[in-house]
């Protein structure tokens, strides 16, 4: 088993028995035993010369508040969130950063000396992050559309959006119904006084919708946050033909590295992308989150595609 229990959590010596450096950082989810997360920290905390060990530890629903105490207990001083639990580290937070309010989730959590829990979310920032690393460009200049704006790396990414004042960003979504909610607090968001700019940029579509091609073309970066490419077997999530070479497409898919959708847009002459920089970038700021300095990047992308190579 490469993860605990929380009821392991209690029992210190377990949590460090044999292991050369203590747990101190940890991410939890439900199931977590494939999370990238610990070869993703782990080198960089090994090349700062941290004294500290991450770990898995999986976590039921209605559970993570109680995590979060345990795991403080036993001397974590950090933790990652993945699903199911994002939304539900938000109510088990004493503080949370409005950008990670405003998403609706939270995925990195912080403890003061006295154990007090602020959650943040990284994923916006470090898409932004991530897009100026790939494409040699700012989120901010950019005309967006996301495909499959309705799940929870879409609405990140779309606040992120918002918070950056991008001139267009288009809700693309299998059905509306998912998004119509969103882009109202999106709206409301867009119309707060740090913002400036027109308040009409944001908008919705569906997937069927005919006028899609025409949303696509419009755009600038074409971004999949749906799970369609995952599989080898998968089609691109639209016609990829609609891409033209002007366009910036960005899979949030790392896993194949080329996933149907990047392949054929790549043949049409544009330049891709995949989501191996959103994952590294936003573990980079979680992690600057906890030790307050720079984290070395390329030891965290090497952990990730050692472990991820065929």
């Amino acid at each position: 088993m490469n993860y605990f229990t929380l009821d392991q959590i209690s029992e210190v010596n377990t949590l460090n028995e044999g292991e050369e450096k203590p747990a101190r950082y940890a991410v939890i989810g439900k199931p977590v035993s494939h999370s990238l997360s610990p070869q993703l920290h782990q080198g960089a905390l090994d090349s700062l010369d941290q004294e500290a060990r991450y770990i898995r530890v999986e976590v039921e629903r209605g559970q993570v508040a109680e995590a979060f105490e345990k795991l403080y207990a036993a001397g974590i001083k950090g933790i990652n969130v993945t699903v199911p639990h994002k939304l539900e580290a938000v109510e088990a937070c004493h503080q949370v950063d409005p950008a990670a309010a405003s998403m609706g989730a939270v995925n990195t959590i912080v403890f003061d000396a006295q154990g007090q829990r602020s959650g943040f979310n990284t994923d916006g920032p470090g898409f932004a992050r991530a897009i100026r690393e790939e494409f040699g460009v700012d989120l901010k200049d950019l005309k967006i559309i996301i495909i499959g704006a309705g799940g929870g790396a879409g609405r990140a990414i779309a606040t992120q959006c918002v918070l950056e004042n991008c001139p267009q960003i288009i809700l693309a979504n299998r059905t509306l119904e998912k998004i119509d909610s969103m882009m109202g607090e999106l709206q409301q968001l867009s119309n707060s006084e740090t913002l400036e700019g027109p308040r009409d940029r944001i908008s919705t579509i569906s997937l069927s919708d005919p006028a899609l091609e025409e949303a696509i073309a419009a755009s600038e970066l074409i971004i999949n946050t749906t799970s369609v490419g995952l599989k080898s077997g998968d089609p691109s999530p639209f016609p990829s033909h609609w891409v033209e070479p002007y366009h910036l497409v960005y899979d949030s898919i790392y896993h194949p590295s080329r996933t149907r959708l990047l392949r054929e847009a790549e043949g049409q002459g544009a330049r891709i992308a995949n989501g191996l920089s959103l994952l590294i970038h936003q573990g980079a700021l979680s992690l600057e989150y906890w030790l307050n300095r720079e984290v070395p990047i390329e030891a965290m992308r090497q952990g990730v595609l050692d472990a991820i190579k065929d």
